[in-house]
């Protein structure tokens, strides 16, 4: 890491202004730069935010398939939709699990955010980014999941390694499938080992 990356994280994560003024992203051209580097981050026109999402993503099914759980990525599941497009933006499952929850099969599906989200807003709450991105995709998926006999799971997570109340209830089910066969143990401190590289909290 170089030097300037290095102060580039760090003013990140101590939340200090990255740059003097907001200006218009110089890669999408479509939304503000904001001081404080929130877009940076999240900018879908850099090639790392589809990284980011794919590398939770793939670790999460690692977690699974280690721990014995039958899953799934990017199950076709003919349902999920943007409910205002319809199915002009039909799309997969991130993780479709199966037999999760009273034989019905879980739609897993990841989102991350930064914990930076409307900290120019006078109404700045910390750790509230994560929670309206979990209740976003509830109210984008859920009901087109139950209507065709599925479970939706929102999996979210923030660039600071929090997860949200779902993901966090998620992962502690899938330690309990664990413990009930003491010789997965092992496996499963992997696979959370791999977790902590996002330095992700599930206890």
């Amino acid at each position: 890491m170089s030097a300037v990356e290095y102060r580039a994280i760090l003013k990140y994560r101590l939340m200090v202004p990255l740059f003097p003024v907001d200006d218009p992203c110089p890669v999408c051209r479509k939304s503000c730069l904001d001081s404080f580097g929130e877009h940076a981050i999240h900018c879908k026109e850099l090639p790392g935010f589809k990284y980011r999402h794919d590398f939770v993503r793939d670790v999460l099914y690692d977690v699974l398939k280690r721990a014995g759980i039958s899953a799934k990525k990017e199950a076709p599941v003919n349902f999920l939709t943007d409910p205002l497009e319809g199915r002009s933006t039909l799309r997969p499952a991130d993780i479709l699990v199966f037999g999760w929850e009273g034989g019905k099969h879980a739609c897993v599906d990841l989102t991350g955010v930064s914990p930076l989200v409307g900290l120019r807003d006078h109404g700045f709450v910390a750790g509230q980014a994560i929670t309206k991105a979990e209740a976003a995709k509830v109210a984008k998926h859920e009901k087109a999941c139950i209507e065709n006999q599925h479970v939706f799971v929102p999996f979210a997570f923030d660039t600071f390694g929090a997860l949200a109340p779902d993901a966090v209830r998620l992962l502690k089910r899938v330690q309990q499938v664990v413990s009930s066969n003491t010789a997965h143990v092992l496996l499963f401190n992997l696979s959370v080992q791999l977790l902590s590289i996002f330095n992700f909290k599930i206890v």
